[in-house]
């Protein structure tokens, strides 16, 4: 499918689509928002990021001139305004970026994400009297303190905010509930998305876990290494985080911003946005392993000591060598794996689970399974030519 680029010459809006702008759209679940709504014809779709991904949307139904691509910094104003100033009548905004500067609780990762969303909210604002929804999507570390002490499991919607320290997610939330009360007498919906851990395909999203699990799997495989989970005993054997399913992430922001029977209960909702099955790591490790095609000892269990950034380290070579030899899409292995991340979630000291009683309650009741997941994305990466 093409993956024209706008120009403010050349795009009239049709009023029979819905106009979607997907901010993101090369991170796992803006990826997945797309591809869900270019299949509709009454949908036309602009995603919006800094750089184009390394591999196109695919959608064999899709017309040239419903998907456009917007090259953009978010962060610098002029250009911003620029580019986005040529989206006509844009009817849903779907938020999912994140500037990845600064470390989360920080003043100055607040400042900079707050600085970023009121530039691309200002000239669509201004331009578009036909928006109808803005979908923001942040993640379950809403619950978590500044100290990680938290208060309880799991975490419904309603649970109180941190009072102590620095969050981004809580500048967006109001920043957006801001800049649609000053709309004056229109009326803008809005929701608010909290995924745990995002499963899913991508090669711009630095916390890529499928990615960083499978190049791991890879790299084990050539170089006949033990496939081991290197984290502590609590995270092997019981349930730490909700997995995400990008796919079921991609609907749920879809069915939040299209469904009456959620924009009329009222002006805007925070959903938790979890697969709905807990899982510990034990359960999908073999199935990882199989997928990859090395086997997983019998006590995979790494040593305390061991570090991935460690055992990972300096393999840039080892990859390059794969791509070449497996005629891979060319991509450096920080693109795909962040070792430091998967050293940090497989030593997580909480336990970070969302209750999903508010969205099956509402009528979202889309449910996955994490070996399920963990299998699918794996193939996915695989068809895109991403590992071998």
């Amino acid at each position: 499918m093409a993956s024209n680029i706008i120009s403010p010459q050349n795009q009239e809006a049709s009023a029979s689509h819905n106009v979607a702008v997907i901010f993101g759209v090369t991170g796992m679940v803006g990826r997945e928002i797309a591809k869900k709504l270019i299949s509709n014809p009454d949908w036309k779709v602009y995603g919006v990021a800094r750089r184009p991904d390394r591999v196109p949307l695919r959608s064999s139904s899709t017309a040239d001139d419903d998907y456009h691509f917007i090259p953009c910094d978010l962060l610098n104003p002029v250009e911003t305004r620029a580019k986005l100033s040529a989206i006509p009548n844009a009817t849903h905004l779907f938020w999912v970026t994140w500037a990845s500067q600064h470390p989360h609780r920080t003043k100055q990762c607040c400042d900079q994400n707050r600085a970023m969303l009121s530039n691309a909210l200002e000239p669509i604002l201004l331009r578009s009297n036909s928006l109808k929804h803005v979908s923001l999507q942040t993640g379950l570390d809403h619950y978590r303190t500044a100290k990680g002490i938290l208060r309880g499991r799991p975490y419904d919607e309603d649970s109180p905010r941190d009072t102590e320290g620095f969050l981004f997610y809580y500048s967006l939330e109001d920043l957006l509930k801001e800049k649609l009360m000053s709309l004056g007498g229109r009326s803008v919906a809005w929701s608010v998305l909290r995924p745990g851990l995002v499963v899913g395909n991508s090669s711009k999203s630095i916390y890529n876990v499928i990615g960083g699990l499978a190049v791991y799997g890879t790299i084990c495989r050539r170089l006949d290494l033990p496939f081991v989970f290197g984290g502590t005993r609590e995270c092997w054997e019981e349930e730490c985080i909700d997995g995400s399913d990008a796919r079921l992430v991609a609907d749920q922001h879809i069915w939040a911003a299209t469904d009456e029977r959620v924009r009329s209960t009222t002006g805007g909702q925070a959903l938790n946005s979890v697969n709905g099955s807990g899982f510990a790591w034990r359960e999908v490790w073999p199935v990882i392993g199989e997928k990859m095609g090395v086997a997983v000892p019998e006590e995979a269990l790494a040593p305390e000591e061991f570090r991935y950034a460690a055992a990972m380290g300096g393999m840039e070579g080892v990859w390059d060598g794969i791509v070449a030899e497996e005629g891979l899409v060319a991509t450096e292995i920080g693109e795909l794996a962040s070792w430091e991340f998967l050293d940090q979630l497989f030593r997580m000291p909480i336990k970070l689970l969302g209750s999903r009683e508010k969205s099956d309650r509402l009528g979202f009741t889309t449910r996955r399974e994490m070996a399920e997941s963990v299998s699918f994305w794996i193939d996915s990466m695989r068809e895109d030519k991403l590992i071998p």
